[in-house]
């Protein structure tokens, strides 16, 4: 099986990314060792398990499938260049996420969506480009730029609860 340069230019590009975020945020980790513990704020707003449902549906669920189907039970490389490497740092996000707000407790947590999400989109673009001489492959492109939209939004849902996030508690009557 011989690589292409484009699939070895895509390698390159997502082992520099992963290299480059995991050493920010080892730093940013070890500068903030000192800060209290964090934690989510709780009780999580009334909207986030339909959003979480819809994140997993249409951000996992449907690239595993689409990723089985075209591209293992099919056989069809272009869609496994699409979309593997979206996986791979999707987990890679998730693992951040979780050892650093489980094990760690930090701050950091808060940064990890703001590396991972812009970098995502720039992926599923990668992989827009990747499939865009295929005709066969329509209805992969337009999950593609499905999720282009759903991470897009995902990224103004996190951006927008950062307040939240920070405890920066605002009482409505008290703005000038």
């Amino acid at each position: 099986m011989t690589i292409s340069p484009t699939e070895l230019n895509l390698l390159w590009e997502n082992l520099i990314f992963l290299v480059l975020v995991t050493s920010f945020l080892l730093f940013v980790g070890w500068v903030w060792r000192e800060s209290k513990p964090f934690s989510l704020p709780q009780p999580l707003p009334s909207w986030f398990k339909a959003w979480l449902s819809i994140v997993l549906t249409v951000g996992m669920l449907l690239p595993l499938i689409a990723l089985a189907w075209w591209g293992f039970w099919l056989g069809k490389t272009g869609v496994v260049v699409a979309i593997a490497p979206y996986f791979l740092m999707l987990g890679f996000q998730i693992l951040s996420e979780t050892v650093t707000i489980n094990r760690f407790q930090s701050c950091v947590w808060v940064m990890i969506p703001c590396l991972y999400l812009p970098y995502r989109i720039w992926q599923l673009h990668s992989g827009l480009t990747v499939l865009s001489g295929e005709s066969e492959f329509m209805w992969v492109r337009n999950l593609l730029r499905l999720e282009i939209g759903l991470w897009i939004f995902n990224y103004g849902v996190h951006l927008s609860q950062l307040p939240r996030l920070l405890r920066w508690d605002v009482k409505m009557g008290d703005r000038e």
